[in-house]
């Protein structure tokens, strides 16, 4: 469901920039000079354009992921096949191991790309912005010690395995 809204969105912002950049009308400057940032014709396309290419590539990701969340979905229900072993449990977690790398993937290109959507503006938006993911990125791929022991607790395994925090 969630590479679905993110697959749509991305492509949306795709189109809505890609309208933007073949339109005729000339594209003004967002901010004047006092805001540090080039606003020449060449920065702003590569701006645009570089940001067109992230949203495009997040949407590839998510699109994937999809695909290969929907087929585990249909092998899943399969009997085992101990003939010639074509759908074997192995296989069918390997599709899903890859459909939820491809969603965060996706998801680091389209978290990615708001930064990139602030160069539009300055430099300065960029620096803010990046020094505000990088807690919020960590904090999604790091589960700590305390909050462990709350999920082992709710799940009834409260031991751990000693370490302080761990890789999601």
């Amino acid at each position: 469901m969630g590479s679905t809204l993110m697959a749509t969105t991305s492509i949306l912002l795709s189109s809505g920039l890609a309208a933007v950049i073949s339109s005729t009308y000339s594209i003004k400057k967002p901010l004047n000079d006092a805001v540090y940032g080039a606003h020449g014709e060449f920065m702003v396309a590569l701006k645009y354009v570089t940001l067109l290419l992230v949203f495009l590539f997040s949407f590839v990701c998510h699109s994937l992921s999809i695909r290969f969340t929907n087929q585990v979905n249909f092998l899943i229900n399969c009997p085992p096949d101990t003939s010639n072993g074509v759908v074997t449990p192995e296989y069918v977690s390997e599709l899903l191991e890859r459909g939820f790398t491809l969603n965060t993937v996706g998801n680091r290109l389209f978290y990615a790309a708001l930064p990139l959507l602030l160069w539009i503006f300055g430099p300065v938006l960029v620096f803010l912005c990046s020094v505000t993911m990088v807690p919020v990125l960590y904090n999604l791929d790091f589960v700590f010690a305390a909050e462990k022991k709350k999920l082992g607790t709710e799940n009834g395994n409260g031991n751990g395995n000693g370490h302080d925090c761990g890789s999601v």
